[in-house]
């Protein structure tokens, strides 16, 4: 009797440990799920026909997914896979600095609009800022430079395919993608990231002596993105020959952002604004993070307070969707109000803030050039954030107050970017967010191309006006400090840089 007693515990014991093991696998599936990056969920949707119908015929060709990438995943990618042919090829390209139909569209100027793109592999966003962009007026008497630190042929051939202007591509030739096991990408050496200072001697793991302000080593994945900023920047104002005497305005986005058909008017606008009344806003913005944003038609007062009401009962109702949880999986609520857009449009003169103002933000070469006399600021603050990093800056001008920003209150630059770098939901779907974004602009065409703007000067608030005490942290690396230092000793002939033993040597080629 106890031997079948003691059978049947066992047995017991064998089911829950089988349980256990099933459980466990079951979990890291999951976590594994979530941890994917985000651009493959996103790039294994296909445009919906609903994103399609708000999109001109003409423009399709932009969003033609070929059956080779259906599956999506954003490391299946065609091109080479040896990682010194891509450095080859990155290195012919960037020596090239081809321009292309610059036989169509003419030479870049010296105030010739730049539009500066920072590209991961986040595809299908890619394709549909490029159908934005191409909706654009005047676009095509500007430059696009799409700055990219991974290089795939597949987006490759979506940039070169774009006819509506001109068009050239940059690499950022020390991505974690050309050095996978090397500084600056992981080497096996590197201390792991929530290691103890003690436990980083004893394996004398690199960079053992400085970790982070935090107390954490250093993560790739996250300092490349300021590495790639600050050399994209670098390389447009200070290596290009085809800038070598511009002086215009240099605009900023991302992969993941979609532009008003109208924003290079409202660039333009804020700009002789500014000129005409407000010399000390170095700084012009485009794009703002807020979800609600509203329109206005009329000054009538019965109108107004019309507007008035409905605006206040379309904000509790959304409050009380929230409250209730009843939003849309994505989480996304863009409210068109009538209130910001008209002929006259509002505009916000306030200190600049890297959380609010750093998306479709220009500036021209003055204020890079004010930058560049606190480069050693930019590179040796503990921050893995490139905007961050200029609020710090900001914040320490010696003689200067700090960066002064004119806001188009009314944004002409949008975040479509709900899957990614930051965000890694299970059920990220771009088009449904897309789709938002182009229905608010086609309910607010009617309201574009405004002839004039009115400012108000605001202080910024305590919250934006908050000196920074320390930053984020993820830099505290001697490596990634020299290494951002030395982008900015690379002249308008071609360097490169050699990595031995966690040292860095520029040689001219």
């Amino acid at each position: 009797m106890p031997r079948v007693k003691y059978a049947t515990v066992l047995r017991i014991l064998v089911i829950f440990g089988l349980f256990c093991v099933w459980v466990q696998i079951l979990l890291s599936a999951s976590e594994n799920g979530l941890d994917r990056d985000g651009e493959e969920l996103m790039n294994a949707n296909e445009t919906s026909e609903q994103v399609l119908a708000l999109v001109p015929q003409e423009l399709h060709k932009y969003l033609t997914v070929h059956p080779r990438n259906v599956s999506g995943n954003a490391t299946d990618r065609v091109g080479p896979k040896n990682t010194s042919d891509i450095l080859r090829m990155i290195e012919k390209y960037n020596d090239e600095q081809t321009i292309y139909n610059e036989d169509i569209y003419g030479p870049v100027q010296n105030d010739t609009i730049i539009i500066a793109i920072q590209v991961h592999t986040r595809l299908t966003y890619l394709r549909h800022l490029i159908v934005s962009l191409a909706q654009a007026r005047d676009i095509d008497k500007t430059l696009l430079v799409f700055s990219h630190d991974y290089y795939d042929e597949e987006i490759n051939s979506l940039v070169r395919s774009i006819d509506f202007t001109k068009v050239m591509q940059i690499f950022y030739p020390y991505s974690i993608q050309t050095h996978p096991d090397e500084f600056p990408g992981l080497d096996p050496n590197d201390c792991p990231r929530d290691a103890k200072i003690d436990y980083a001697k004893i394996i004398k793991c690199n960079n053992a002596l400085h970790p982070d302000v935090h107390g954490h080593y250093r993560e790739a994945k996250y300092t490349q993105t300021k590495h790639h900023w600050w050399w994209k920047a670098n390389r447009i104002f200070n290596q290009l020959q085809c800038t070598s005497g511009h002086g215009g305005m240099v605009v900023f986005l991302e992969e993941d952002h979609y532009v008003a058909e109208d924003f290079i008017h409202m660039l333009n606008l804020l700009k002789n604004t500014a000129d005409r009344s407000c010399p000390q806003c170095e700084i012009l913005c485009l794009g703002t993070y807020l979800k609600t944003y509203q329109y206005h038609t009329t000054s009538d007062k019965q109108r107004k307070k019309h507007l008035t009401l409905s605006y206040i009962q379309q904000v509790r109702a959304a409050s009380e969707e929230r409250r209730k949880k009843k939003l849309d999986t994505q989480t996304w609520n863009f409210q068109v109000y009538p209130n910001l857009y008209s002929n006259t449009q509002k505009v916000e003169i306030t200190p600049w803030h890297s959380s609010m103002h750093n998306m479709g933000f220009a500036f021209n070469r003055t204020v890079w050039n004010n930058i560049m006399e606190l480069q050693s600021q930019f590179c040796a603050y503990d921050d893995y954030n490139w905007d961050y990093s200029l609020l710090h800056l900001s914040q320490n001008r010696m003689r200067q107050n700090k960066f002064k920003v004119m806001l188009c209150k009314g944004p002409r630059v949008f975040h479509i970017g709900e899957c990614g770098f930051h965000h890694k939901k299970s059920n990220c779907n771009a088009s449904t967010v897309i789709s938002k974004v182009q229905k608010l602009l086609q309910n607010a065409k009617r309201f574009m191309y405004p002839s004039r703007v009115t400012a108000t000067v605001t202080n910024g608030g305590a919250k934006h006006n908050k000196r920074l005490v320390k930053g984020n942290g993820g830099w505290g690396d001697a490596r990634d400090q020299e290494l951002c230092t030395n982008m900015t000793k690379i002249g308008r002939q071609p360097r490169k840089f050699n990595y031995k033993n966690g040292m860095i040597n520029s040689q001219t080629l």
